[in-house]
């Protein structure tokens, strides 16, 4: 019988390693949840804008500054960007009658957590569960 430990997704083991989809299979939670933020990703508009949020200096970026690298309207920009904050990948703030966005580093560390082979974090300790 073999003695090796269930690691439990979204539980960080004892030496502080994030379990990955090669040492622990997702329960139905996970997978939702998971599957929510890669749909939100499966988007080239959406990836676009995420990686433009993301490499921002300053760690933000105005909406205003968002919309004219696309061939779409606001609202369908809007509608990219609200289904990114759905999915937890970033967050707003209205100044006025701009909207800043950053990028939420927690869920994309996450998201590499689960996706390495290593189990090594993609973090700090504590930064990715």
């Amino acid at each position: 019988m073999s003695k090796q430990e269930l690691v439990v997704l979204g539980r960080h083991a004892a030496d502080g390693c994030c379990p990955t989809l090669l040492t622990a299979s997702l329960d139905e939670e996970a997978a939702t949840g998971l599957a929510k933020v890669f749909k939100a990703l499966g988007d080239p508009v959406r990836l676009r804008l995420l990686s433009m949020i993301a490499s921002k200096d300053g760690g933000e970026i105005c909406v205003c500054d968002l919309t004219p690298a696309f061939d779409l309207s606001q609202p369908t920009i809007s509608h990219h960007l609200k289904l990114l904050k759905q999915a937890g990948l970033i967050d707003s703030e209205r100044r006025g009658t701009w909207v800043y966005y950053r990028l939420l580093p927690e869920t994309t560390d996450k998201l590499a957590a689960v996706l390495t082979r290593s189990g090594v974090c993609a973090g700090p300790a504590g930064t990715a569960s």
